[in-house]
């Protein structure tokens, strides 16, 4: 049976839960990126929907890199997950709490992401299907804040911080619990090359690993 997205999801945050943000990739550049990535040991790419022809980008890494979940970001509105769902995308990513972005992405089968900051939000996302929580901005959310959502939430809610994160404070998040992170410029920003991009990929995979998990 073929797993489902959120089969997928769950695979990928335990092999490495890191989610590649390439807010400003060019469709031309999506594949050598996304193959830096991948041999980086990266499973998840996201490309924002602000980004130039995002869904010819989506698409020629979902037909390149049919073992990694590409995602898209900046997902605002239903028709924008039909869009991204048509365009090979298996993971819908949100910078906020949409109720109706969740639900149609739940209707389509791929995996919801959103962003929330606050308790109330969280429950509202993973009471409408959300496969785990985006902590967006990060820097609105500091690990004490962390730690006192996690405390509240089911111990097998997925939470990934996003915005801010460098490999200075990744451990203090980490710490707070953490399961992953989204990154962003700290890994791509436009007009990178394939090789930076692979070099910074490969520093962050190396401080994940390095870094100690949260101690209960």
């Amino acid at each position: 049976m073929t797993p489902s997205s959120q089969q997928r999801f769950a695979v990928a945050c335990a092999e490495l839960p890191l989610v590649a943000i390439l807010r400003g990739v060019r469709p031309d550049e999506a594949v050598p990126i996304g193959s830096a990535l991948v041999e980086a040991g990266w499973r998840m790419i996201e490309v924002p929907l602000n980004s130039p022809d995002p869904l010819l980008s989506i698409a020629a890494l979902a037909d390149a890199f049919p073992d990694a979940l590409i995602g898209a970001g900046t997902v605002l509105s239903a028709s924008a997950v039909r869009d991204v769902h048509a365009a090979g995308a298996e993971l819908v990513v949100a910078p906020n709490f949409d109720r109706d972005v969740i639900a149609e992405a739940v209707e389509l089968g791929i995996a919801a992401l959103p962003g929330v900051l606050s308790a109330s939000e969280a429950f509202a996302a993973l009471a409408v299907g959300a496969v785990g929580l985006k902590l967006f901005p990060a820097e609105m959310v500091p690990p004490s804040a962390v730690k006192a959502l996690r405390a509240v939430l089911d111990p097998a809610t997925i939470l990934l911080p996003v915005g801010g994160i460098s490999l200075a404070n990744m451990q203090a998040y980490r710490d707070a619990g953490a399961n992953g992170f989204g990154i962003g410029s700290s890994l791509y920003k436009p007009g990178m090359s394939a090789e930076d991009v692979g070099e910074a990929a490969r520093h962050w995979v190396d401080a994940w690993r390095a870094a100690s998990p949260a101690s209960g």
